[in-house]
């Protein structure tokens, strides 16, 4: 099949890399989002899915939005049978929906209908989910409602952020997503709806969200700091700016004495941090302004003693 495929992160990259190596389907153009400012120097930057594109001589479409007239031409114009897609990050709408001749097949990283939406690995994470995956599906004018083609089921991992989690569920998926493709090309594989029970929602995560609240538990507090790593990034205020938070981890021994919520106990080696149960061992942690650092090299540096809090 003459493809399409539209996508933006390096996420999308693992499928891509994958069409663009199949003997049979042709990937003739793909649509991306326009450059954006990254990085400390906020400079232009090509996403990874048109670096991918150009090094493979392939067309790069970057419309400010897929239903600009100009992109509608080319779009009639490059005649596709399929367009694949993986984290585009834009809505697809009318006319553009219905100019491939079998449409519009989103690889997406959740068991639908579980986690429809923008961030379902993040919340997947946050709410503690046992085993998630991935799904492909036909995409039509709803949130991720469209009807099903196949799925595969990935276990989370007590350590694993959300990066970690979207790597591997991008590895995973890509041969999914090929699948996929030649089910729709030889007609063997047919879409099925998906079910009214077990909907759920996956916005966003904002800044805001990405706020720790050590009066909560210490495994709600672990599973937001997995979900926000690495975007959009756990924080907590801490002496008038924001202190960056990795990944914690469980305290194997017994603490002597209560530590209240979001009090820092600091030795040598260590920095735990009270919750509204158990103390928790921060990992590393980044100041603003300045590199990530062990969180006892940072503590070391402050000259901070026990008592001090974070929040």
């Amino acid at each position: 099949m003459r493809l399409l495929f539209a996508g933006t992160p390096e996420v999308a990259v693992p499928s891509l890399r994958a069409l663009l190596e199949h003997p049979v389907h042709e990937v003739v153009a793909v649509l991306t989002r326009p450059q954006a400012r990254s990085g400390r120097g906020r400079r232009l930057s090509r996403s990874p899915v048109a670096e991918l594109a150009e090094q493979a001589g392939v067309e790069v479409l970057s419309p400010d939005k897929p239903t600009e007239a100009d992109f509608v031409r080319r779009l009639e114009e490059l005649n596709v049978d399929c367009a694949p897609v993986v984290a585009y990050g834009a809505l697809l709408r009318e006319p553009a929906l219905s100019l491939p001749r079998h449409g519009w097949v989103n690889l997406h990283f959740s068991l639908l209908p579980a986690w429809r939406g923008a961030a379902p690995v993040q919340h997947a994470l946050l709410h503690g989910d046992d085993t998630t995956g991935a799904s492909t599906f036909l995409i039509g004018p709803g949130l991720d409602d469209g009807p099903v083609f196949g799925v595969l089921t990935e276990r989370v991992r007590p350590g694993d952020t959300s990066g970690d989690l979207l790597a591997r569920l991008a590895e995973a998926g890509a041969p999914l997503l090929v699948a996929t493709l030649d089910g729709i090309a030889d007609g063997s594989v047919r879409p099925q709806p998906q079910p009214g029970d077990g909907v759920s929602y996956a916005p966003k995560l904002t800044v805001a969200d990405a706020r720790i609240d050590f009066g909560l538990p210490a495994l709600a507090v672990d599973r937001r700091i997995r979900a926000c790593t690495p975007e959009p990034g756990a924080w907590t205020p801490f002496r008038d700016s924001r202190l960056k938070l990795g990944p914690v981890a469980a305290v194997a021994a017994p603490v002597d004495a209560p530590v209240a919520a979001g009090e820092l106990l600091i030795s040598k080696s260590a920095v735990l941090v009270g919750t509204a149960t158990d103390p928790l061992r921060l990992g590393w942690v980044q100041p603003a302004g300045k590199n990530s650092m062990p969180a006892a090299d940072w503590a070391r540096g402050l000259r901070l003693e026990s008592g001090v809090r974070l929040g």
